[in-house]
């Protein structure tokens, strides 16, 4: 098929350093054009390699080529901007807003909390090497961090915990998914309605194992890649090794 053809040869010029990273690609209709097809050919060339991460689309401006996604591992619990200058990237937080609201019917059940009670709801843009890649939100439990809004809360919620509440993160629980960016949430990242993304969800608790917030993070799904190193307990590699000796017997 010729949108496979085409895809294939955008690949190679962009795994060549013909098209570098960061760099748009020719206009739409020059790109139809060099490759004698339709826009509609190219754009079905287009949408598979944004959903192998090899571009992405900025609302009216046009495609890049994606830098290399910033490794995420769920077990690491550092904040953003350590993890991003451990991978020699150059991280950048924007606050969007910060208040205290009553939770919604999702954060009660998530925090074990009602729709009577207040948290704190942290909004903040994230980029890397200047580019947006993800909108995390925080609903933070008052009881545990009076007064918060009056710190700086821009960059680091842990550093805050840990330097003012004496309270560290020890534990938490994730689930990923697959979901589109929409709304403002689109906006903010620059990226299209509709676009694909990764939406991570966490649950974090303290040191005295208190449940103290959670955070939604929507990623441009590029921008991001999971690898973490499982361990198995000595009481897997027991059950694993004795059934492979029933089986064997």
């Amino acid at each position: 098929m010729q949108y496979l053809k085409i895809k294939d040869a955008i690949n190679q010029q962009i795994n060549t350093g013909i098209l570098q990273i960061g760099h748009k690609l020719p206009a739409e209709r020059k790109l139809a054009e060099s490759f004698n097809t339709t826009r509609i050919t190219l754009r079905e060339a287009l949408a598979l390699l944004e959903s192998e991460g090899k571009i992405y689309r900025e609302d009216r401006r046009g495609w890049f080529v994606s830098p290399p996604a910033l490794i995420y591992d769920p077990n690491y619990t550092t904040e953003f901007a350590a993890m991003a200058i451990a991978q020699d990237r150059k991280p950048h937080s924007v606050l969007l807003s910060a208040q205290l609201i009553h939770a919604n019917q999702h954060i009660a059940t998530l925090l074990n909390i009602t729709t009577n009670d207040s948290v704190y709801r942290i909004e903040r843009l994230r980029s890397l090497d200047s580019r947006p890649v993800v909108v995390v939100t925080n609903y933070i439990l008052p009881e545990f961090f009076p007064d918060l809004l009056k710190h700086d809360i821009t960059h680091s919620l842990t550093v805050t915990y840990r330097e003012h509440y004496q309270r560290i993160y020890t534990k938490t629980r994730f689930r990923i998914s697959t979901t589109s960016l929409n709304g403002n949430t689109a906006s903010a990242l620059r990226a299209t309605a509709g676009s694909p993304a990764m939406f991570v969800e966490r649950l974090n608790y303290d040191q005295h194992d208190n449940l103290i917030d959670c955070d939604l993070e929507y990623w441009r799904h590029d921008a991001i890649r999971i690898e973490s190193l499982a361990t198995l307990s000595s009481a897997c590699l027991h059950k694993t090794t004795q059934k492979k000796n029933e089986l064997t017997c």
